[in-house]
């Protein structure tokens, strides 16, 4: 047997990278939510196996679906027509046999491919067990400008207590789009309205949608995150979201500003986009969050690791002076830094002077990925506020390749003299730093 250690590397490496997601998400209820075309095209199938894999993984997996292309497919069969108002199905009551039809049919086909154990395959081995029942208490949509949706429903209630029991015996909870009224009925739900129940009433961690298309800015390019504000006046404007992603979309901002931490839109186009999507970094598809990820703050002891992950490289090359862990950990109070998604992307120091009323601002820290994206500045805005609430006056920062970027942000040249001491007498002459000076 050979072996390519390159390959196995990049596996060891890949492979550890992953290991904070399953830490952060084990134990974690996740509510997937997909439209019925999913299942009619044939995507389900490698569904399946990622879905097999969150299962495995410790994640608590509620498999909310739709059921519009089989609905519409039963009643070509019956030769009647679909009616709807504002994009919402009015179920009379041969619709609501399609429904019925339908959902069962589907349902049907969801655990076949859920319970495959192929040999050679991400579901060798797996033995899930999924349920479903009468999780969801519905009420009549009832007459809307004049309209009445009859067997058109809205969600009233979701047995958190009954689908908390079958996840807690590791099954995974599916539901359907149908619900059920006290005294009997049946309605026909809207997916998108019972995905988001589902996860508010939870508390799920996230709410994933499978989208025909991703979120696009204005020039095509995927838009990887967004708060509901942004989000909202993205939907508003004059783009090319397509009507489904619209629609998921605002289900997504109502989800976050509901108390659900983080909502998703992935292309079931692409083969593992929800795991691409949850366990990477960039993902695959678009995240909605309450509010924006990025965060700015007094740096902690619980930071040390990440900054050193920051400056290590750094001091490798030469470009920062080096600082032990034992260092850093001393000194952690003087640092800022800069958040994204939970993961530092950014930090800075401050060394105050008092007696010549200087500071010197120093390990200035941005990931390579992030350093277009305007953090170096407002890393430096906050060490400036913090040295002006101190009362100093002057600002320093001493640096062998980034001159010209202080330059730019009001830095002037300065030389050995400038620095206070007893900076001046620790100068690096063999480093050669330069010296920049900013008046506060």
């Amino acid at each position: 047997m050979t072996t390519n250690p390159d390959s196995d590397s990049n596996f060891v490496s890949w492979f550890r990278s992953v290991a904070p997601y399953f830490h952060a998400f084990r134990g974690k209820t996740f509510v997937i939510a997909l439209g019925g075309e999913v299942v009619a095209d044939g995507k389900f199938a490698l569904l399946a196996h990622d879905i097999n894999l969150l299962q495995a993984a410790g994640m608590r997996i509620i498999l909310v679906h739709g059921s519009r292309p089989q609905i519409e497919a039963q009643l070509r069969q019956r030769r009647a027509k679909a009616r709807y108002k504002d994009g919402l199905r009015i179920t009379n009551a041969v619709a609501l046999e399609c429904v019925k039809e339908a959902v069962g049919l589907l349902r049907v086909e969801i655990d076949a491919l859920l319970s495959q154990g192929l040999p050679n395959s991400p579901m060798a081995g797996a033995a899930i067990n999924t349920v479903s029942g009468n999780f969801i208490t519905a009420q009549p949509h009832g007459i809307r400008d004049g309209v009445d949706f009859q067997y058109t429903g809205l969600v009233r209630k979701v047995d958190v207590a009954a689908i908390n029991g079958c996840l807690d015996a590791s099954n995974i909870v599916i539901i359907s789009n149908v619900g059920y009224s006290p005294t009997g009925e049946v309605f026909n739900l809207s997916m998108e309205d019972v995905a988001v129940a589902t996860a508010k009433a939870m508390g799920a961690a996230k709410l994933v949608f499978l989208t025909d298309e991703p979120v696009c800015d204005a020039k095509g390019q995927l838009i990887t995150e967004l708060s509901a504000d942004e989000a909202e006046t993205l939907s508003a404007g004059d783009n090319a979201l397509t009507d489904d992603t619209r629609l998921y979309l605002a289900h997504a901002i109502e989800a976050v500003r509901g108390g659900v931490p983080r909502a998703h839109l992935v292309s079931h186009h692409v083969d593992g986009a929800i795991l691409i999507e949850l366990f990477t970094h960039d993902g695959s598809g678009s995240m909605v969050t309450a509010k924006g990820l990025e965060r700015l703050r007094p740096a902690t002891i619980d930071d040390v690791g990440g900054i050193l992950q920051l400056i290590e490289p750094l001091e490798a090359d030469g470009t920062l002076v080096y600082r032990s862990r034992e260092i850093l950990e001393r000194e952690v109070s003087r640092f800022f830094v800069v958040e994204h998604d939970r993961m530092i992307v950014g930090c800075a120091a401050l060394y105050p002077f008092p007696k010549g009323r200087t500071a010197e601002l120093a390990a200035v820290a941005i990931r390579p990925e992030y350093r277009r994206m305007g953090y170096g500045e407002k890393l430096l805005d906050a060490i400036t506020a913090q040295a002006k609430r101190q009362g100093l006056r002057k600002l320093i920062v001493l640096t062998t390749l980034a001159a010209h970027w202080f330059i730019e942000r009001g830095f002037a040249l300065g030389n050995v003299s400038s620095l206070p001491e007893p900076k001046r007498s620790l100068y690096n002459w063999q480093r050669r730093s330069k010296v920049l000076v900013k008046s506060l």
